[in-house]
């Protein structure tokens, strides 16, 4: 069983989808991994620590060579696939449902891609969700970046010169990322309120120490779909929410936006008009800047003044903190691939529940349900 990993090649990706950590996880599994030159040096890991953990460091075209399975952060394209065993699996992020192209690529070059972004939201599948694990950091980040652009302290301070008043951060969206943001920002003192059309996370924000800010007595305020994701809600809700937002975030110095619907663009959140009302010196991050955006006007890994408050949004968040993240992503993958190791063949046999799951392409054909259904 030999697994490959290739140097991201994505435009900005910092990150590696293996650590010397894993690499030695594997090779008790009986794998031989091989590592493409020069592949985790944005994430602070050079090629003599993989080499002492017992990979192969070698040039692109040598490592992926008769590869049974490649792991990346995010997928390669088919063509630097070349020379991988047929069939091999990819196990990756894909954004599926914005990159057909590239999962039909894969179909035609007969690789089984693993969408690691379709991982369901089950018990066992917990420790393989790189969503969850890339999106808790990205929580942190937002705020530490935020309170960075943001011209004034978070706590308060008493000192004999007089008294500066706590930040306000309101968190919009309370999935792992928006915890994350809740809890940091408490952390460093400031004043924290969040919101989400999901009711079940109310008791979540008040148990981080938060205030909850939720539309009442409207219908659609569940606004659960499966797997824990949100879905969109009903018009009259929406306009409740808006009018409810609207008055509180007037009141607010910083706000952190996290929403994101499965296969559509992010939600809008936050208008033009919404914006103005805030306090010149305001700053606004942008989780979702990627995916369309939630607030009018972001802009991917740009800071975009409107009004006089301050709007940053990153592309990939996550690969901000390139070392962290590698390190929890490379242990999603083994988690993955190590609960489903099968001694006798010497390699991963997934079953029904998963495997269904996360397999994007098989035999040539696109055979995920949530593509082809669409």
């Amino acid at each position: 069983m030999r697994i490959a990993v290739l140097k991201e090649r994505a435009p900005g990706e910092s990150r590696v989808a293996i650590t010397p950590e894993t690499v030695k996880k594997f090779a008790a599994l009986g794998a031989t991994v091989a590592v493409e030159e020069g592949a985790g040096i944005t994430a602070s890991i050079p090629d003599e620590a993989y080499r002492e953990a017992g990979a192969e460091v070698v040039p692109a075209p040598k490592a992926v060579e008769g590869a049974d399975i490649v792991l990346a952060v995010q997928a390669p394209d088919v063509m630097a696939l070349t020379g991988a065993k047929p069939g091999a699996w990819v196990a990756a992020t894909f954004d599926p449902f914005r990159e057909k192209d590239r999962v039909e690529a894969y179909a035609k070059g007969g690789f089984e891609a693993l969408s690691m972004e379709f991982m369901p939201r089950i018990t066992r599948a917990q420790s393989m969700d790189v969503l969850s694990s890339q999106s808790n950091l990205a929580g942190y980040k937002a705020v530490l970046t935020a309170a960075n652009e943001y011209g004034r302290a978070f706590p308060m301070m008493m000192t004999a010169a007089g008294t500066v008043q706590a930040a306000k951060v309101f968190v919009m969206g309370v999935g792992v990322a928006g915890l994350q943001a809740i809890a940091t920002a408490k952390r460093l003192g400031a004043q924290v309120s969040a919101t989400d059309v999901r009711s079940a996370t109310k008791e979540q924000i008040q148990s981080l120490g938060a205030k909850p800010i939720f539309v009442e007595n409207v219908a659609g305020i569940e606004g659960e779909g499966s797997g824990g994701y949100a879905t969109e809600m009903s018009e009259e809700y929406q306009k409740a929410q808006a009018e409810l937002v609207s008055s509180h975030i007037a009141k607010q110095d910083i706000v952190i936006t996290t929403a994101l619907i499965p296969g559509r663009p992010a939600p809008k959140l936050i208008s033009d008009a919404q914006i103005a009302t805030m306090k010149p010196g305001s700053v606004i991050f942008d989780l979702a800047v990627a995916q369309g955006g939630n607030v009018e006007g972001s802009q991917p890994d740009q800071t975009v003044e409107k009004h006089g408050v301050k709007i940053v949004g990153y592309s990939n968040t996550a690969g901000h903190l390139a070392a962290d993240a590698s390190a929890l992503f490379a242990r999603n993958l083994y988690n993955f691939l190590s609960a489903f190791w099968d001694k006798e063949q010497g390699k991963p046999v997934l079953d029904e529940e998963i495997g269904d799951a996360v397999r994007l392409t098989q035999g040539g054909k696109v055979v995920n349900e949530r593509l082809t259904a669409q």
